[in-house]
């Protein structure tokens, strides 16, 4: 059952241009009591015109749906922007207004679970994540 894992979730948003053809990336891992993963989804989507933050915020909302809707009630979010884990780990404010919504979604959101983390990771960690964004970005006539 997927109450006692924990899903390690990799989430990624970019633009070409910022703002920009924007696209988000989730690589979504099963962890289990020993800490072994197991790959259970990825998603990549187009998202249109936006920022990159408001891509960084997309993917992040998009994964933790995916996980909600799995049934996990634990999850570790790795993401490499800097802004969006020091906002959701309340070192930053979110200044920008078009992120205010996408804070309050992820903060509703993270009442769906037992315990949430924010990790920044490299981008080197989060390759993955990444690839999948730009696979979106180059379907984009």
């Amino acid at each position: 059952m997927t109450e006692n894992k924990k899903i390690v979730m990799y989430s990624d948003g970019g633009s070409r241009g910022n703002p920009g053809k924007a696209a988000i990336g989730i690589v979504l891992y099963a962890e289990d009591s020993n800490g072994n993963l197991t790959h259970v989804g990825g998603i990549k989507k187009y998202i249109g015109i936006k920022t990159n933050n408001f891509a960084e915020y997309t993917a992040l909302i998009t994964g933790l749906q995916e996980a909600k809707n799995l049934g996990y009630k634990k999850a570790g979010c790795f993401l490499d922007s800097e802004l969006v884990v020091k906002q959701m780990n309340g070192l930053y404010r979110v200044k920008e207004e078009s992120l205010k919504p996408l804070f309050q979604e992820v903060k509703e959101l993270t009442k769906s679970f037992d315990l949430v983390t924010f990790t920044h990771v490299p981008r080197e960690k989060n390759k993955a994540a990444d690839k999948l964004v730009n696979e979106a970005l180059d379907s984009i006539v």
